[in-house]
């Protein structure tokens, strides 16, 4: 693992996903007709040969991008890269305005882990841009049914950084309320937005502003532990137990007193990914790592991690490691036992 960067100058990406008919394009709409938002270009990806999220985007973003061979996450993925490249070259060139940031919009059918590899993996796009952050979308109307039917929402959901809930008007809040602690469950260190709210300012959602405020605000937020009420309201056929298609799925988080040895962690979280990386759906913490007076972030993916980000400071005088998980198929014992054979070296 490459040791911690204090970078910030590079252009952010958000990525905007969520399934289909979430709500995705009327957000953005929402987001970019604020004029305080004109140095934003936006890429859209649409799954088909008419962009019809590009002919509406225009209106607002007339320097959209459409990525029209298919879904950015398996078919497209080099060309997204060529799509970031050619923009940066246009800005460079004065054909395009200066813009400060990009929003990736991709298709309901997106999986996120390949889109977040380019970002991530190809040193060229690294030069030039850094992974702010994810935003998924989430329907109020449909989350249940498409965590039980539909694999790639469950995807979405852990990688987010920032879950907005949309549609909240055609259900309950009662509803909507037992929505949202039901993606708290699956997502411990993802805000959940209502898309109706005042609060909705795009520089809180679109993670685009104070990089490391937001991120010591989140931590504020994370819990060490993720267990569904015995009478989760989700459903009729959820009943009294923790629903089947959640058995799958776990987000827990780990606390360690010491600081810790970067070396040694790298080599237990490699070591940990190349073997579950597939179920590892998204980690995400805050170490105090020896010979630093501040805390380092580190990000992942499944397979993929993020290069490491060195904080100014401490959020506050709680100086204990945190690491959360997002896992599927994998117990939280399971990733405990792993980490135990390296404990007598990690902690220093």
């Amino acid at each position: 693992m490459m040791m911690p960067s204090t970078d910030f100058e590079i252009i952010p990406v958000t990525v905007v996903t969520g399934f289909l008919g979430s709500g995705k394009t009327s957000l953005l709409l929402q987001l970019l007709a604020n004029e305080a938002f004109g140095d934003t270009a936006v890429l859209v990806n649409e799954f088909g040969e008419v962009g019809l999220d590009n002919l509406l985007l225009s209106e607002v973003a007339p320097e959209t991008v459409l990525l029209k061979s298919g879904c950015i996450c398996c078919t497209i993925r080099g060309e997204l890269s060529e799509a970031l490249n050619d923009l940066f070259s246009r800005r460079q060139r004065g054909e395009v305005p200066a813009f400060k940031r990009v929003v990736l919009e991709t298709t309901g059918l997106a999986e996120p882990a390949p889109i977040v590899s380019t970002l991530a993996a190809d040193p060229v796009i690294r030069h030039h841009f850094r992974l702010a952050g994810v935003v998924t979308v989430v329907d109020a109307v449909n989350a249940l049914d498409n965590h039980q039917r539909e694999p790639v929402w469950l995807e979405q959901v852990s990688v987010a950084d920032r879950l907005v809930l949309t549609k909240t008007d055609l259900v309950t809040d009662e509803a909507a309320q037992n929505v949202e602690a039901y993606l708290t469950t699956l997502n411990l260190v993802a805000p959940v937005i209502r898309a109706t709210e005042q609060g909705l300012a795009a520089d809180n959602l679109l993670i685009i502003g104070d990089l490391e405020g937001q991120v010591l605000q989140e931590v504020e937020g994370w819990k060490v532990s993720a267990v569904l009420p015995a009478s989760f309201p989700i459903g009729p056929s959820v009943g009294g137990n923790r629903p089947e298609h959640l058995s799958h799925t776990q987000s827990f988080c780990l606390e360690f007193d010491n600081q810790i040895d970067w070396t040694v962690f790298g080599l237990w979280l490699s070591m940990l990914l190349n073997q579950h990386g597939s179920n590892v759906l998204r980690v995400k913490g805050l170490l105090n790592i020896a010979g630093y007076d501040a805390p380092v972030v580190i990000q992942g993916v499944q397979h993929i991690v993020h290069p490491p980000i060195h904080l100014s400071h401490w959020p506050n005088t709680d100086k204990r490691s945190r690491l959360v998980f997002i896992t599927r198929d994998l117990n939280q014992h399971t990733i405990e036992d792993s980490l135990s054979i390296f404990a007598n070296h990690l902690q220093v």
